[in-house]
């Protein structure tokens, strides 16, 4: 009966131990490096931002293809994570607006660096899409802690139930042992 409990508690355990560490992994590959990327990512929309507010066009000229590569690159890193079903649609929103942005850019370009009114829509809405994929990293970072904890509130009381039971268990051993019926004597 004891092997039973310890091996039973063990599986538990082991189960328990394994929601906790795919929890963990996914809190840092799913969500920090993600929240990471975001923060990359929205650096070069602020310079983009900048840019165009200054009517930068040495930046436009120059340095705008790069930063583009720079977010298109991010964008692929950002891909391989897991996604939720609200991320993803955020996300493919982000890409497409992104690709928006990237023809607003060379319309702003094409029109000798006036037309900037779109532009700044075009990065706003970037903007909102990186801000909401945030938000989305800091919920699900929570939620993932939430099945953590779980998982460790599970571990800690089937380890206080088995100590109870083996206590138990060893104070009926301990009484099975020590019990001496008093046996009949019979007469001769």
């Amino acid at each position: 009966m004891v092997f039973v409990l310890i091996v039973t508690t063990n599986l538990i355990d082991r189960n328990n131990f394994i929601r906790v560490k795919d929890s963990v992994v996914t809190i840092y590959e799913d969500r920090l490096i993600a929240k990471d990327l975001i923060f990359e990512m929205s650096k070069a929309v602020q310079e983009k931002e900048v840019a165009v507010a200054a009517s930068d066009t040495t930046f436009f000229n120059q340095y705008n293809n790069k930063v583009n590569d720079d977010i298109q690159s991010l964008i692929s890193r950002f891909e391989q994570t897991k996604l939720t079903l609200d991320e993803s649609k955020v996300f493919d929103n982000l890409k497409e607006n992104f690709q928006k942005l990237k023809t607003l850019e060379n319309v702003f370009k094409d029109s000798d660096f006036l037309a900037k009114n779109n532009l700044a829509t075009g990065i706003n809405n970037l903007k909102e899409n990186l801000d909401e994929l945030s938000e989305i990293q800091i919920n699900e970072g929570k939620r993932q802690m939430s099945i953590s904890q779980k998982a460790i509130d599970t571990v800690e009381l089937f380890t206080q139930i088995e100590i109870y039971l083996l206590v138990f268990l060893a104070i009926v051993i301990q009484i099975i042992v020590m019990y001496n019926p008093k046996q009949n004597k019979s007469s001769l």
